[in-house]
C-alpha cells in the first residue's frame, strides 16, 4: 500500500480540523483545551484509505501563537492541502503557512475554499480569483480549487478524488534509506510505557530493533510499533508512527529528538547552510542575528553567521553558519525555516548543505 502524508494549511478558523474531520471521521483535536476553546493548539492526525492509498493527515493549528507547533508538523508531508475560508479569504497564517510550505520545497497539493454554505456565488467567485491570484507563480498554480463544506457535505467526494488524483503522481519514500523518525509527541501509556510519535522520514523501523536517540545519545529498544492505531511488526518511509521505547523515560525525550540506528550519526552544534530570506521579511538579516531555527520538528535558538556579507536583504540568498544554542540532528539536504526572535514571524529558510562543518 502507498503511503502519503497530507498537511493542512491556513488561517485560524477556516475550518482546517473539520473539513479532516468530515474526509476521516476522525476529529484531530485530542487536547481538553482545544475541545474547550473550539482552536487546534498543536498538531493532530487522522488517516482513510481509499483504493490502494493511505493518506495520513496532519492537521496544524492555524493561529499565529502555535505556528512553532505548524512546523513540527508541516516538516515531513508530501503534500499540502491549504485551506481558505469562503467568508474571509486570503488572511495572515494563510500567509505564513503558504511561505513555509514554499521554503520546505513540498512540491505538490490542492486548494480547498470551505464554508461555501455561508456565502453567495458572487463571493465564491471573488474569492476563488484571489486564490488563484495568490498562488499564481508557485508550485500550487494551477492546483486543483475545490468549493467543500463541512457542515453539508457538499465537495467531499470531489476533494477525495482529487487527492486520490494527486496521489498516484507521488513518488514513494524510500525504504531502504536509512531509517530517520523526527518526534512530535512523546507520552506514556499505562501497559506499555514510553512512547513516541512521528512520521517515518526514510527507511524502516522494525520490532526488536535497536534504535539511538539524537542528540542525546541514548540508545533504546523498539518494543513495539503502531501504525493508524494498528500494531504492526515493521513501520515503512512515509507512515505516521507510534514507537514504543524500552530503555528511556518520558523525562529523557522531548519534541524534536530523532530516532536513528545505533552508532551512525553525531550531534552537532554549528551547520552550514544557504539561507533564502523571504521578499516580504520586515528588514534584512544582520550578521550574527539570534533566530529561532526550526528543523525537523525541532525549535532551537542560533546566530546566523553571514560567511560574505555582514548583512542579508529580503529576497536574497547568502551561504551562512548556524550556530545553534543546544545540539541538534540534521543531515545534508534537509530543510529549515528561521522565524524572528521577537515577534515570532517566519522571515526565511533554506537548505542544509554540511551538518558538521570542520
Amino acid at each position: 500500500m502507498k503511503h502519503i502524508i497530507v498537511g493542512t494549511a491556513g488561517h485560524i478558523d477556516h475550518g482546517k480540523t473539520e473539513l479532516v474531520k468530515a474526509l476521516t471521521g476522525i476529529d484531530a483535536d485530542r487536547l481538553k483545551e482545544e475541545k474547550e476553546r473550539g482552536i487546534t493548539i498543536d498538531i493532530g492526525f487522522a488517516f482513510l484509505t481509499m483504493g490502494d492509498t493511505r493518506f495520513g493527515f496532519v492537521d496544524v493549528p492555524g493561529h499565529e501563537r502555535f505556528v512553532k507547533n505548524m512546523l513540527a508538523g508541516v516538516h515531513g508531508i508530501d503534500l499540502v492541502l491549504l485551506v481558505v475560508a469562503a467568508d474571509e479569504s486570503i488572511m495572515p497564517q494563510t500567509r505564513e503557512h503558504f511561505d513555509i510550505c514554499r521554503l520546505l520545497r513540498v512540491k505538490s497539493g490542492l486548494i480547498a475554499i470551505t464554508k461555501v454554505d455561508l456565502v453567495d456565488e458572487e463571493l465564491l467567485q471573488l474569492v476563488e480569483e484571489e486564490v488563484r491570484d495568490f498562488v499564481r507563480g508557485s508550485f500550487l498554480d494551477g492546483a486543483p480549487i475545490i468549493r467543500v463544506s463541512a457542515r453539508t457535505g457538499v465537495g467531499l467526494e470531489e476533494l477525495k478524488a482529487a487527492l486520490v488524483n494527486l496521489g498516484e503522481r507521488i513518488q514513494e519514500r524510500q525504504s531502504n534509506a536509512v531509517p530517520r523518525l523526527p518526534i512530535d509527541r512523546v507520552f506514556t501509556k499505562r501497559g506499555f510505557g514510553t512512547v513516541v510519535t512521528g512520521t517515518l522520514v526514510s527507511g524502516t523501523l522494525r520490532e526488536g530493533e535497536s534504535v539511538e536517540i539524537l542528540p542525546r545519545q541514548m540508545g533504546a529498544t523498539i518494543r513495539g510499533l503502531q501504525v493508524h492505531n494498528k500494531p504492526v511488526e515493521v513501520a515503512h518511509a512515509g507512515e505516521r508512527t507510534a514507537v514504543n521505547l524500552q530503555g528511556v523515560g518520558v523525562e529523557d525525550l522531548q519534541r524534536g529528538d530523532v530516532l536513528v540506528p545505533p552508532r551512525r550519526f553525531r550531534p552537532t552544534s554549528m551547520l552550514d547552510a544557504r539561507l533564502e530570506l523571504l521578499p516580504t521579511a520586515p528588514q534584512p538579516i544582520e550578521n550574527r542575528t539570534r533566530v529561532r531555527f526550526h528543523i525537523g520538528t525541532a525549535e532551537i535558538m542560533a546566530r546566523v553567521i553571514l560567511l560574505d556579507r555582514e548583512s542579508l536583504r529580503p529576497g536574497d540568498a547568502a551561504l551562512v553558519q548556524f550556530r545553534l544554542e543546544r545540539p541538534t540532528f540534521a543531515v545534508a539536504g534537509d530543510r529549515f525555516i528561521i522565524r524572528r526572535y521577537s515577534p515570532q514571524t517566519t522571515v526565511g529558510g533554506g537548505v542544509i548543505l554540511d551538518p558538521l562543518p570542520g
